[in-house]
């Protein structure tokens, strides 16, 4: 299906990790323009034989940034500009922190909710601020007619957690939860001023096959909990979340699309958990 996206710049953040590279990967294919943002090591876009080529023929550019930090997310989208050649027109919001331990509330340390909710919640902020900013920039300098701005569209990653919460993993579940809830809804409703065709939507999957996960799965206890409410019995694939990335941030397939959430769970119905599974030594 061609989604019309020959061209255009599409920053991603958090790129180097599973679902990140696989989106990369998946709008290359589009004939897109990609900068893909990473905050320590881009190890993983560089092994990549896809991104090595799209790299050579200036398809593709990496971007260093701490997200949390007002200049970095600036430095970033200049940077990513002067590369690829043309401004940002559609967004990508994907990086996040999840601490894999459990916490329970009442024992969670300050430290790693503050932490948890700087880089999720704070730090997909400032992107999207200045997205926006830059937006409202060619807006003025170009008019909205331009060829640069005819797909203007956010994609945020959500999470089933934000969605039906995760017991020890609070501070994760409430950044997912108003990012893909308060903050995209405000935001949908924001965007048009400065594009009337901008669209803002999440992706929100469930368990998905990333090296955390696959090492989680060896858990009996985790892995039973993650299926026993998913129809499919599975879990998704990288591949499978960056493909309804590309078709919410595709004006020709998703224009008329604003301000959802698209589940990608195998069909979940809630996380199940259980006393004596969860405490089972």
């Amino acid at each position: 299906m061609d989604l019309d996206l020959r061209d255009v710049h599409v920053l991603i953040t958090g790129a180097a990790g599973g679902i990140g590279l696989a989106t990369v990967t998946e709008f290359l294919g589009h004939s897109a323009l990609v900068s893909a943002h990473y905050r320590s090591t881009k190890a993983a876009l560089e092994e990549s034989v896809v991104c090595a080529e799209a790299a050579r023929e200036s398809r593709l550019a990496c971007v260093q940034a701490d997200v949390t930090k007002e200049e970095d997310v600036m430095r970033m989208f200049q940077e990513a500009e002067e590369k690829i050649g043309k401004p940002v027109t559609v967004l990508v919001v994907n990086h996040a922190v999840y601490n894999s331990t459990p916490a329970p509330l009442h024992t969670m340390s300050l430290s790693q909710w503050n932490e948890t909710l700087t880089t999720n919640l704070t730090g997909s902020f400032l992107v999207l601020r200045q997205f926006l900013a830059r937006l409202a920039k060619v807006k003025e300098e170009q008019g909205i007619d331009s060829e640069w701005m005819r797909n203007v569209a956010v994609v945020l990653i959500g999470s089933t957690a934000g969605e039906f919460g995760e017991a020890g993993h609070a501070d994760y579940a409430a950044s997912k939860s108003a990012l893909t809830h308060g903050l995209q809804l405000s935001l949908k409703n924001e965007i048009v001023q400065l594009h009337p065709r901008a669209r803002v939507n999440t992706v929100a999957p469930g368990w998905v096959r990333t090296k955390m996960a696959e090492e989680s799965m060896k858990d009996e206890r985790i892995k039973y909990q993650a299926l026993a409410t998913t129809s499919l019995n599975k879990i998704a694939e990288p591949e499978e979340v960056a493909r309804q990335v590309a078709l919410l941030a595709s004006n020709r397939v998703s224009g008329h699309t604003t301000g959802q959430v698209v589940m990608i769970h195998g069909g979940m119905e809630g996380e199940w958990h259980s006393f004596a599974i969860t405490n089972k030594n």
